[in-house]
């Protein structure tokens, strides 16, 4: 053991550390400081976040902004590493992405921003879009490869997965859960063996790859009122007035992804927007 080293140990059973100067190397060595609302998220390598929220509430917009800030030089108060970014809606607006990213530049510095460093960030901006869950498996499991090649072309490597809209092929796969007999030529998907697959592959991934696993999904509004039962009591009065009420304790959110990939989530944020508004069960915002 290397005497400079054996100090440090000894400093630490010691405990000849005020708090101000714990704080201080525990934030020095903190590897993700993502901006607001995930500044208060404690997240580490291997960590897996889902970000839920209905579709209005800014999800895409808080990985965008923590991309920013991931493939950002320190000096500029970034984290100096690559972004994959995997797009499942295919909704993502790269427009905005450069113009935040150029807004975040200007901010360190004059009007006129580095077109250098600017180029830069955009090089360590990984974008996939995928169409099918039988693309976004095929993308992950070679994930492997595709991030050797960058790291080699671009000398870091890439610490953050993002993955907008975990759930957008979930009502596909379960419509060809029901194909009919005439179609199977087709290869049949089912929503848990889909999820164990995904699951899966992100695990092996993050084997040789330690990197932060961030989702996006959005939820779905279930109102406790509009079960079979509560409609077939009362008078029609009754059920219209619990329907249109707007106290949030009438709303329940509602899982629909399959529990093996409910398991896997280790931090799970609740995205809130203004109240949506319900008639028969069905909410909209």
């Amino acid at each position: 053991m290397k005497e400079k080293e054996r100090e440090e140990i000894e400093k630490w059973i010691e405990g000849d550390e005020s708090g101000a100067e714990m704080l201080s190397r525990v934030s020095s060595v903190r590897p993700f400081v993502f901006p607001p609302p995930l500044h208060r998220v404690p997240l580490r390598v291997g960590n897996v976040l889902e970000l839920v929220g209905p579709s209005p509430s800014a999800k895409t917009q808080i990985l965008i902004n923590a991309a920013i800030t991931s493939v950002l030089p320190k000096p500029y108060g970034g984290l100096d590493h690559l972004v994959l970014f995997l797009d499942l809606d295919c909704r993502f607006d790269i427009t905005r992405f450069s113009q935040l990213l150029i807004h975040r530049i200007t901010q360190h510095g004059t009007d006129s921003y580095d077109q250098a460093l600017y180029h830069l960030c955009m090089a360590r901006f990984l974008y996939v879009r995928c169409y099918d869950s039988f693309e976004f498996l095929h993308t992950l499991r070679t994930l492997h490869c595709r991030l050797e090649k960058e790291k080699e072309v671009q000398g870091v490597g890439v610490h953050v997965l993002m993955i907008d809209s975990i759930g957008a092929f979930h009502w596909m796969d379960r419509a060809s859960m029901f194909l009919s007999q005439r179609e199977t030529s087709k290869k049949k998907l089912f929503l848990q063996t889909v999820s164990e697959a995904v699951v899966q592959n992100i695990k092996k991934l993050l084997q040789v790859h330690p990197m932060l696993i961030m989702a996006t999904k959005s939820v779905i509004f279930g109102n406790r009122y509009s079960t079979a039962s509560n409609e077939v009591k009362g008078n029609m009065e009754e059920r219209c007035s619990k329907n249109m009420t707007r106290n949030h304790q009438n709303f329940q959110y509602r899982e629909y992804m399959p529990s093996v990939w409910q398991m896997s989530i280790l931090v799970q944020p609740i995205i809130k927007t203004p109240q949506p508004t319900c008639w028969n069960g069905y909410c909209q915002n």
